[in-house]
């Protein structure tokens, strides 16, 4: 396919993965930031084109993997009310909360729906006067311009009866939380392109001058990614720090500056937990004071809770790139796709789907999918 098929040539990718070899001397660990960048490694058999000593651990790149489980709860509770509608994406309806998922509440008999967009929900609340519709406002800074625009749009057009369920995380905080834990390996990052394609890639440059880390900008073809690991590990060896665009097709520095001033009107910067790494401060979005009208939680009066993981459940250390899906003694017995235990194997983007779609149930085995 044209403009597609350049990014995956054979022959170019095995001179970078000949490059890379030539250039490593020791070894050395990555992290790739985005659930994305993984299918994409597992999906073309990235990591099997790297030398032994070059290793990718998966980060917390997957919005729907890190929702905590009382924002599932609570939605789950809105959505059974029968002067709700409740509307997501089709990727949450099956993660599972800590005892249900949307997917049975909608079996059950509540009016639970799909959205592409959530714009969409607004013509569905104009169509339902006498009902509350409600969106469930997942995502990180990829998705915050689109939610942005929905309360936004919401509060000029006083469609009153709309309300959104506010699960928006920011990357740059949770690099530094990975970076602080005792049991972090991680020596560089992979940054997510489309993430920077909104937010730009300035507040990167502190984190890596505080940090002495290397930061490539990545996209999520493979050329891309044998490319941002290539630069990762020049600077590695070099014993430089600093960032870099290897998407630079798409991504510019300063991002893109009317999406930015968009969140900005309606979100401000909050403390926000992470299933499975907890409280990270400064690291989501809340609705602004001028916009709490919106906020589902504060209209249906939900206190605030906190909901233990399953014990059979690491999806922590794996969002964490401290252990691998494989390593789990659930993964692939007790927790499937079809049952599964935790979000990282319910998300189309989650690491433990990645492992299992791919047929990488150890390091040694592996098939390649196409």
């Amino acid at each position: 396919m044209k403009y597609q098929d350049e990014y995956r040539d054979p022959d170019a990718a095995r001179r970078l993965a000949d490059a890379i070899a030539r250039l490593t001397t020791r070894p050395w660990t990555i992290m790739e930031l985005c659930g994305g960048q993984t299918h994409t490694i597992l999906r073309y058999g990235v990591d099997q084109l790297l030398p032994p000593h070059v290793e990718l651990v998966h980060g917390p790149g997957c919005p729907v993997c890190v929702t905590p489980l009382e924002l599932i709860d609570a939605s789950i509770e809105i959505a059974g009310r029968a002067d709700v509608i409740f509307c997501s994406y089709g990727d949450m309806l099956r993660v599972p909360g800590s005892r249900d998922d949307l997917l049975n509440v909608k079996a059950a008999g509540g009016d639970v729906r799909i959205v592409y967009s959530p714009l969409d929900c607004l013509k569905i609340a104009e169509e339902n006067p006498d009902r509350t519709v409600v969106f469930f406002a997942v995502g990180f800074e990829t998705t915050a311009p689109a939610n942005a625009m929905a309360v936004w749009q919401a509060s000029r057009r006083q469609i009153e009866n709309f309300a959104v369920v506010v699960s928006h995380v920011t990357v740059p905080p949770a690099m530094t939380a990975i970076l602080d834990s005792a049991e972090n390996r991680v020596e560089g990052f992979l940054a997510a392109g489309h993430v920077c394609t909104v937010m730009g890639y300035e507040e990167y440059e502190p984190l890596a001058a505080r940090r002495k880390v290397p930061i490539v900008v990545t996209g999520f073809e493979p050329l891309d990614l044998l490319e941002g690991i290539y630069r990762c590990l020049c600077m590695l060896e070099a014993g430089r720090h600093g960032v870099e665009n290897q998407y630079s097709r798409v991504v510019r520095r300063e991002g893109n500056t009317a999406a930015r001033q968009l969140i900005h009107e309606v979100f401000e910067v909050a403390d926000r937990r992470w299933r499975g790494l907890g409280l990270i401060p400064c690291s989501g979005y809340r609705l602004r004071h001028q916009y709490q009208q919106f906020d589902a939680l504060q209209r249906f009066k939900l206190a605030e809770r906190h909901v233990a993981e399953p014990s059979d459940c690491i999806s922590g250390q794996i969002l964490q790139g401290v252990k691998r899906p494989s390593d789990c003694p659930s993964f692939g017995k007790a927790c499937t796709p079809q049952h599964p235990l935790g979000a990282t194997m319910v998300s189309s983007e989650g690491a433990c789907a990645a492992y299992f779609h791919y047929g990488r149930q150890t390091d040694s085995e592996a098939l390649h999918a196409e």
